[in-house]
This record gives structure tokens, sequence and C-alpha cells, in this order.
């Protein structure tokens, strides 16, 4: 569908929500709606929503909802839900492929279902169930991935040498936030595909000087190195770009995703999780993937437009 013709749609552009992550969304949201005013073509509104204040999910003048939330309400299905309640046209996922990608273990049953290579993990979804996870990790090897089952960023993520470590690094995060997980480390090199509406974009390395690529790695270093064409085996560029394809359809995503993995020393690509609703700002990583494959930010986030008003055709 051709925005030229469009009428002089009207786009919401919602952000914010509450949650760990509502500064990042803000910063996200903000970025979406100056790249979509940049076209000339589109009605742009940005809307800072909060759950006890939807009065902007009423408003019959608004053709599409652009969802750019990070957290549990906005990207784990709950806002996805509404929408489809009221049958609003709103990008990206569903309620239902939203939930099982948000929820890590959720999403790598799904993964293991689909024959997709994840990490091994012990999930931790009562307080009783930690003591005996000893015997779990024993067998998993000798160094581990701490992580909240439901939450986005690298919110809470640590790394463990020992199982002993492990077990006291899943109490804490289970005080800190409930659902945990203990996920086997996968030493290799992280990747990150972004796809949209069913293509693959240039795969993309991650290089921290960090023990891993966590929230400050993400946001407020300047020495993380995102690298394009590090991956020079055509088998390994298939094999990478064919486990996310196949991770986002397990899902059932939609429209556009993030699937973020680490290669092993194997060779085999390991899928750490999905993110259905990844940054937009300008040093997120669909973005630059995006302008790799020569699309600027203002295209990028049209197409997205463009994908969602198709769905409704």
């Amino acid at each position: 569908m051709n925005l030229n013709n469009s009428g002089g749609l009207k786009v919401a552009v919602l952000m914010g929500a509450v949650g760990s992550e509502r500064q990042v969304s803000l910063a996200s949201g903000k970025c979406v709606a100056e790249s979509l005013r940049k076209t000339g073509m589109l009605d742009v509104v940005e809307h800072d929503f909060l759950p006890d204040k939807p009065w902007i999910l009423d408003d019959d003048s608004i053709d599409v909802f652009f969802l750019v939330f990070h957290g549990q309400f906005g990207e784990g299905g709950d806002m996805q839900e509404i929408c489809e309640q009221k049958k609003l046209l709103f990008t990206g996922c569903d309620s239902r492929s939203s939930r099982r990608a948000f929820d890590k273990m959720a999403c790598k049953k799904a993964l293991e279902n689909a024959n997709v290579p994840v990490p091994q993990a012990v999930e931790v979804r009562k307080f009783s169930e930690l003591p005996g996870i000893d015997s779990k990790l024993k067998v998993m090897g000798e160094k581990f991935v701490i992580k909240p089952i439901k939450q986005g960023s690298s919110v809470g993520v640590q790394i463990a040498e020992g199982y002993q470590k492990a077990k006291s690094a899943a109490e804490e995060c289970f005080d800190e936030f409930g659902d945990c997980m203990v996920e086997k480390f996968i030493a290799g090199r992280e990747v990150t595909v972004g796809i949209l509406e069913d293509k693959t974009l240039p795969i993309i390395e991650i290089k921290t000087a960090r023990q891993f690529y966590n929230y400050t790695a993400k946001y407020n270093d300047n020495d993380t190195q995102y690298l394009f064409d590090t991956i020079q085996d055509v088998q390994t560029q298939y094999r990478i770009n064919d486990t996310a394809m196949r991770s986002f359809k397990a899902l059932g995503c939609r429209d556009f995703s993030r699937v973020d993995i680490i290669v092993g020393t194997d060779g085999i690509p390991y899928v750490i999780e999905i993110n259905t609703i990844p940054g937009f700002t300008t040093h997120s990583l669909l973005p630059k993937a995006a302008a790799k494959a020569g699309m600027d930010m203002s295209q990028l986030c049209t197409k997205i437009i463009q994908t969602t008003l198709k769905r409704k055709a």
C-alpha cells in the first residue's frame, strides 16, 4: 500500500507505559514519531501511554497505533490484547506471540518444539524450587547466565561460575524480580538478526568490553561495537539467518522483530531470545541493520506502517 495515497493517515505513536524500561521506550517513541513526520505524508500524534489513562485508544480519528513499548505491560501481550479487544489496527506482534516471546522460558520451549537450538536452562517459578536446582545445574556445566523470565534490556541479568554461585544469584534474582531462570552459558560470538516483513536484515555482530552485552553496554558505553560483514563463511551466514527466521515463525511473530543469537564454538547458532519490539533510537540495532540494507529510520518506520495496513487490507 502506498502512503502517498493514504489520504492523511493518522498514526498515534504510543510509548512509555510503566516499568524499568520506560525511559528507553520514551526515547524510542520520540525517534519513531520524528521519523514518521519527516515523510510529510502522515498526521502523527505522540502519546505517553499509561495503563490507567487509556483514553487515546477510543479516539476514532486514529487509523494506526504504532506501539513502541519496552517491558512487560506494553511488550508482553497486555497492550496488544487491549488493542485486539477494541479491534484497533496496531503494529507488531499479536498478544499471543508477544506473550510467548516475552516469557523467556515459554519462548525457549516453543523454539525447542520447532527444533531451534537454545541453551539448556532451569526455571524457577516458586521459591520452594530453589533448594532443588543444585542437581540440575551440575549436569549443565560450570558457567551460567541468571536472568528474570519477564524482563528486557538485560535488566537483572548476571553471569556466575560454579553452580553454588549460580544458585545464590538465582535467589537474588527471584527476590527482586520473581520468576527467573538459570541458563547454560554458551561461549561464542554474539549476533543479532532483525526481521522486517518476513525478510532478514544484515547480521550484526556485537562486541563489548564487559562480561556480556548488559544494560550498561547497550545504553551507556561508547566503546560497544556493532559490526557488519564479520561473519564471512556463507554456510554460517545461512545457518544464522535460517535460525532467526524459523524462530520468528515458530512464535507466530509478524511485521518485525529482532532475534538475538550466540554462535557457539561448535558453530551452532543458539537463540537467546526474540525481541518483538526492539529499540528504535538512532543507536538501536534494528535501525542500524535497516540502514545497512539501505533504509533510513523514516523508511523503516514507514515500511512497518505499510506492512500493518496490508494486514488490514
